[in-house]
């Protein structure tokens, strides 16, 4: 009898530690949802507000990497420093909206992709693309860009910040941890 009741008990406090677990997955993920789309805007509106430069830098991972077209990638704050130091953001106005995320279900990586726009301050010409952001969740909590790239060339009058294929907020998946 004492066997029995022992495999009982094990049996009984491994079923409610997989509730738990199961249940602290699902809590994660409720008050994840949407926080990538979140930092993604405050980081567009950071761009509009402060300069394109100063946004790059606050959200950037300490050794996030950039990617831009004809260029090497560029690896942490201390590369994109420099290259910024090299050129002014006060000649135009870079913006974008994020219309998707995925958010690993380790909850601390995802990505956002979306449409941005660039407008040149004193002529008004605007250029569009689309681009993708990969999140890490930092130590503090908070969220920042492990790798950022865009590709240009969407006509400025098909830009719409919710493609068809955008999916509603309550619809946003997650993916499974690698």
């Amino acid at each position: 009898m004492g066997k029995k009741n022992a495999f009982n008990i094990t049996l009984f406090v491994f079923i409610i530690i997989q509730f738990l677990i199961i249940s602290c997955t699902k809590n994660i993920k409720e008050s994840e949802k949407g926080v990538l789309l979140r930092t993604d805007r405050d980081f567009s509106a950071m761009s509009v507000k402060e300069g394109m430069h100063k946004a790059f830098l606050f959200f950037i991972a300490d050794s996030g990497v950039l990617l831009r077209d004809n260029s090497f990638p560029l690896k942490g704050k201390d590369s994109l420093t420099t290259l910024f130091l090299k050129s002014s953001d006060t000649s135009f106005t870079l913006t974008w909206e994020p219309v998707f995320e995925k958010l690993a279900k380790s909850g601390d990586l995802g990505y956002t992709y979306g449409i941005f726009t660039a407008r040149i301050k004193n002529t008004g010409e605007s250029s569009g693309g689309t681009y993708i952001t990969i999140w890490e969740k930092q130590k503090d909590g908070t969220w920042k860009f492990v790798l950022d790239t865009g590709t240009e060339g969407l006509p400025i009058s098909g830009l719409s910040p919710w493609p068809v294929h955008q999916p509603l907020q309550s619809e946003v998946p997650c993916l499974s941890a690698h």
